[in-house]
């Protein structure tokens, strides 16, 4: 079987440091930050995009809620005239009707 954990290698590149405890030029604290900025870009646009369409269901979401709203209470007002035709239909005649 092969061996799945990766082989440390002794390159000077891709190892991780302390800005702060390591003596570094001004080019490559300059580096450091234009890299860093980069992936800072790439990452909000793609949380951008998943706060619009987070926004997007929450507003579909919001106007669904709204509009059943509006819909359900029309049915109570023919249900209402329902009931007045029944009270009207119950109720007794006098001679003069």
């Amino acid at each position: 079987m092969a061996d799945k954990t990766p082989k440390r290698s002794d390159a000077p590149f891709a190892t991780r440091i302390d800005p702060s405890k390591e003596e570094l030029s001004r080019e490559q604290l300059h580096f450091i930050k234009q890299v860093e900025l980069e992936q800072w870009r790439k990452k909000t646009q793609k949380m951008r995009a998943r706060n619009v369409l987070t926004g997007v269901a929450i507003g579909a979401l919001v106007l669904g809620i709204y509009g059943y709203t509006f819909y359900s209470v029309s049915q109570e007002r023919i249900m209402d005239e329902m009931d007045e035709e029944a009270k009207r239909a119950r109720a007794p005649r006098t001679g003069s009707n």
